[in-house]
This record gives structure tokens, C-alpha cells and sequence, in this order.
């Protein structure tokens, strides 16, 4: 790989920005497409289908063939709440690979007796995004009821076009939620983007079962993408 072409990944990398690096394995030639032009390139289809997956592979197009090295940032899930559905959500976020950090600025709540093995913040969400923004590989997870704690990650989320955005709450809590955020300038189709109530619809009463509703909605929001037309023959590297 030229100097130019292991710079710029480098550099992405260090934005949290996806890219891929496209090698054609017949002359060796190499490109380096970035998130920002992956729609123009040739092989737009199946650069947004290997980024979706996550996973670099060979593809064949025009009788060509290719290799993609996929460069996509750990997605991370922050969950803002430590409640008894985030402690059961936080290993099962592990267990998936996902890196996951829970804010709480209740000591009484963001404990490490009830959160031993997490990453956990006792402080306000805009203290702890001041330090951590956000970006389009995290998703975020609103799970206290109350404004003051969530409505300012969820604004943070829809300014950083999070791939997931969820929060806790009926639909009549979520209608109040909704004119608070009209009321700081967000459209209705923005404000759209929020899951709420939060996880697919699977019957979910318990903590358990609402973190496992939640997760399998953010990982259809990161894996699912709608079909598109002439997909090359995809091998996927093992």
C-alpha cells in the first residue's frame, strides 16, 4: 500500500469516519473511497453493502475482480439511565461486541455495586459529551423518564445523525417528548427518527426483555438496509 493511501485510512480512522480501501486483484491498482463518496463510486452497491456487514471480502463486477478492505469505527452504545434495564442490557451489548458506556448523574442509581463489570458514569450527560461526542457509529439509548437527564443526550443524538436512537416511555410520554424537542428547533421529521417506545414490538414486560427488545432494534438499525438493484456476487473474507 502507498504511503498516501495508508495515511489517509489512518486518518479516517482517527475521525471515527468508515471507508474502504478497493483493490483491484488483477492489476493491484488501489483506491481509498471515503463515507462521503461512496455513492458516486462504481461499486457503490456492494462498498455500502461490506460496510454494512462490517466485514471486508472479494467481489466480482464486470469481470473484474476486487477486494474490499472494509475500515468501519467499533460502534459504541451509549445508554443514559442506570436502571435495571441497562443492567441487563450492558452484558448482553458485550456479548454482541458492541462497547457500551451508561451515564447517570443519580449516585444512587450509577453505582459500581449494580454496575460491576461497566463503564460507568455518574455525571450529567452534557458533562460526559463535552468529553465523548457523538458520531454515526453510536447509537444511543434513553431510558430515564426524565428530561433534564435524557432530552440532552437526545438532541446530541439527532444533531450527530446517531444510527439509533431509542428512548423508554408511552406514546403519551413520548408526545410531550417530542414538542420539547419541536420547541429547541428540531423538525417532526428528525424527531421521527427516535424509537419510541423503545425495541420491536415482541411483547417485552421485563428489564430483561425490553434490553433484549432494544438491542435487536439497534442491530436491525445498523445491520438492515433497504434492497437495491445489481448486487455483485459478494465473498465474504474469512
Amino acid at each position: 500500500m502507498k504511503i498516501a493511501l495508508l495515511s489517509a485510512l489512518n486518518a479516517e480512522r482517527a475521525r471515527r469516519s468508515a471507508a474502504v480501501l478497493v483493490t483491484d486483484l488483477e492489476s493491484g491498482e488501489q483506491r481509498l473511497v471515503k463515507s462521503g463518496q461512496l455513492k458516486k463510486d462504481p461499486l457503490a452497491n456492494a462498498l455500502q453493502e461490506q460496510l454494512r456487514l462490517g466485514k471486508s471480502g472479494t467481489i466480482e463486477d464486470q469481470g473484474r475482480r476486487y477486494f474490499l478492505t472494509v475500515q468501519s469505527p467499533p460502534v459504541r452504545i451509549l445508554v443514559i439511565g442506570a436502571v435495571h434495564i441497562s443492567q441487563a442490557l450492558a452484558p448482553m451489548a458485550k456479548t454482541l461486541g458492541f462497547d457500551i458506556a451508561i451515564v447517570d448523574p443519580r449516585t444512587a442509581f450509577a453505582s459500581p455495586e449494580r454496575f460491576p463489570k461497566a463503564a460507568l458514569h455518574a455525571v450529567w450527560p452534557d458533562a460526559y459529551l463535552a468529553q465523548n461526542p457523538l458520531d454515526r457509529y453510536t447509537g444511543v439509548v434513553a431510558l430515564t423518564h426524565d428530561p433534564k437527564i435524557d432530552d440532552v443526550a437526545l438532541s446530541a443524538a439527532l444533531k450527530a445523525e446517531c444510527f439509533y436512537i431509542g428512548a423508554l416511555g408511552s406514546k403519551r410520554t413520548h408526545a410531550k417528548r417530542v414538542e420539547r424537542l419541536k420547541g429547541t428547533g428540531f423538525s417532526g421529521a428528525g424527531i421521527a427518527r427516535i424509537s419510541a417506545p423503545i425495541g420491536l414490538d415482541i411483547g417485552a414486560s421485563t428489564p430483561a426483555e425490553i434490553a433484549l427488545a432494544t438491542l435487536a432494534q439497534l442491530t436491525a438499525a445498523l445491520r438492515k438496509t433497504d434492497a437495491v438493484p445489481a448486487k455483485p456476487k459478494v465473498a465474504v473474507a474469512r
